[in-house]
């Protein structure tokens, strides 16, 4: 939400457009049982709700406290969380992917080759850009089935592309 209102973000211009592929969603639900982040109220003392950001492919939402909603003539989603110092901001709660209906090994057949990511280290997302590079470790995927263990390789690329092709 802050990014947009600044025009920092790649989605600025995306709202109720395909980001993704259809059937893809992803979710903030504030009071998931036993969330990291689950709360009856968020920073200024709103009750959140659950929020579809993504719904099948369509960016939805941001994440709006009251003053980046105000920003862009928005209504706040209480998504705001306080810090140790300055004022409230924009945050997820317990965001997700979530579950599609295709099984894991009927994707990793379409995939044929490739590598299926298990872990992510560290940060380095553009979020003017899109543009992203991070550490990874996971597996090979040799004709449609997990092969070996890959571990301190880099990937890097451009999430709205990423969005589109998952």
């Amino acid at each position: 939400g802050s990014a947009i209102a600044r025009g920092a973000s790649f989605l600025r211009d995306a709202m109720h457009t395909q980001i993704r592929t259809a059937g893809l969603s992803v979710i903030d639900e504030p009071h998931r049982t036993r969330g990291l982040r689950s709360a009856a109220f968020d920073g200024e003392g709103l009750s959140p709700e659950t929020l579809n950001l993504v719904q099948d492919g369509v960016l939805q939402s941001w994440l709006l406290d009251s003053t980046t909603a105000r920003q862009l003539e928005l209504e706040s989603n209480a998504r705001a969380a306080r810090g140790v110092g300055g004022p409230p901001s924009p945050s997820a709660t317990n965001l997700y992917l979530a579950a599609g209906t295709q099984a894991v090994a009927s994707i990793l057949r379409d995939v044929g080759e490739g590598f299926f990511v298990t872990e992510l280290i560290g940060m380095g997302v553009n979020g003017a850009t899109g543009d992203y590079s991070r550490g990874a470790s996971g597996f090979r995927i040799e004709n449609g089935e997990l092969t070996y263990a890959v571990s301190e390789v880099t990937i890097a690329g451009n999430l709205k592309d990423m969005f589109r092709h998952m």
